[in-house]
């Protein structure tokens, strides 16, 4: 939180933002899904299944593409998927991306 001031308009700079989504999303192909909308939009990072049934990861690309997923996210997910809510912290811009791809880990 807290910013310099700085215009926040750029909207080719690069972030970083970590999710967790919430509702009947293991098993539904839903990291799979994730994955391929994350390469379809040229972003990095990688995504997960937690031990308490929800799927977490994090976002890495230019701004204006990583608020395009984060919607993906939200309200669309794989085609079984029932979202009920999707979290995002720890967003900060960053210099250079720490991903070589977007990744399914396990």
């Amino acid at each position: 939180g807290g910013g310099d001031g700085a215009a926040m308009a750029d909207g080719d700079g690069l972030v970083s933002v970590d999710y967790e989504v919430h509702g009947k999303v293991q098993g539904v192909f839903f990291r799979k899904y994730t994955q391929g909308e994350a390469k379809r939009l040229g972003l990095v990072g990688w995504v997960q299944n937690t031990s308490h049934g929800t799927v977490q990861g994090q976002i890495q690309g230019p701004i204006a593409r990583v608020r395009e997923l984060q919607e993906w996210l939200k309200k669309i997910g794989s085609p079984q998927s029932r979202i009920s809510r999707a979290e995002f912290s720890n967003e900060k811009k960053i210099q250079t991306l720490e991903h070589k791809e977007f990744q399914i880990l396990k």
